[in-house]
């Protein structure tokens, strides 16, 4: 009890409380986006604000594209960067089908010179795509598109800002801080005045085989409505397995395997055929 009668708590207790109370003001049960042909419709449970986990993920961003162009690693080869663009071109429009706000996100692509077999997209758009992956798996464009619909996905579905929400169903006091890191095969070193727990939980920690089912799915979906040959997300799986000796590269480590993967994107994209078919008749 304090001097004027008001019962007071411990300042650890008070914390608590209050994280406790940020997160119920938060939470809510969604489904960030529409099924789409190829049917996504889990209910998401978000205990993190999309405001917070976006902010956290456009400091790593930009830590991350000014140090690459620090390091003359940004786009080097112009031809690279227009195929990736050109590329994103065509997979943007459509992500309306599952988003409409998405077609008006601020995209941006990138391309990193990195021997990495990487690419990521941020919260709102950001994308880069990693050099090795382009060389190193000799890609197609139709492959390319398979990737870079795949990780669209994630950041249509926002699964970032929902692993955060249940680790914090863990630990409450996780729900502070954040940005961006090696989840995307960023330099574990960028950003660490910025690192915290958020963007730890977002972005660092794998997604789950049920997140990587999905935007598989609506990956295949992306493409072939772009125009890409949905196919083509089996021959990039079955090049990823022949380069790792069956085994995903690390930033994939938790992703199902390869033979259950590749099962799984011959029947969505057979189901997706007929839009690709479409697609390439109107183009």
């Amino acid at each position: 009890i304090g001097v004027t009668g008001v019962q007071t708590c411990a300042l650890p207790i008070c914390l608590v409380l209050a994280a406790v109370l940020m997160l119920a003001a938060g939470c809510q049960t969604t489904n960030t986006t529409s099924g789409g042909a190829v049917g996504v419709d889990r209910q998401q449970t978000m205990l993190v604000s999309a405001a917070e986990v976006n902010r956290q993920a456009d400091k790593a961003y930009q830590e991350t594209i000014n140090e690459a162009r620090a390091k003359k690693t940004l786009n080097r080869n112009p031809e690279d960067l227009a195929r990736v663009r050109g590329i994103a071109s065509r997979l943007i429009p459509v992500t309306s089908v599952f988003r409409p706000d998405a077609p008006n996100w601020r995209w941006e692509s990138n391309v990193i010179t990195s021997d990495e077999l990487n690419a990521w997209c941020m919260p709102g758009g950001k994308i880069a795509v990693y050099t090795g992956l382009i060389y190193k798996l000799n890609i197609t464009d139709d492959e390319l598109a398979a990737v870079m619909g795949h990780e669209i996905a994630h950041a249509l579905r926002e699964h970032g800002r929902e692993k955060a929400g249940q680790a914090t169903g863990i630990g409450i006091a996780a729900a502070i801080g954040g940005a961006v890191g090696a989840y995307y095969g960023i330099d574990a070193n960028v950003g660490q005045t910025v690192l915290g727990t958020v963007g730890e939980l977002a972005f660092m920690r794998p997604n789950s085989r049920g997140m990587e089912q999905e935007a598989d799915r609506m990956g295949v979906e992306l493409a072939a409505r772009a125009g890409y040959d949905p196919r083509a997300a089996i021959s990039l799986w079955e090049k990823m397995g022949r380069v790792f000796g069956g085994q995903p590269p690390q930033w994939l480590s938790t992703h199902p395997s390869n033979q259950s993967r590749i099962a799984d994107l011959k029947a969505y994209a057979e189901r997706v055929q007929p839009l690709y078919v479409a697609a390439r008749r109107n183009r």
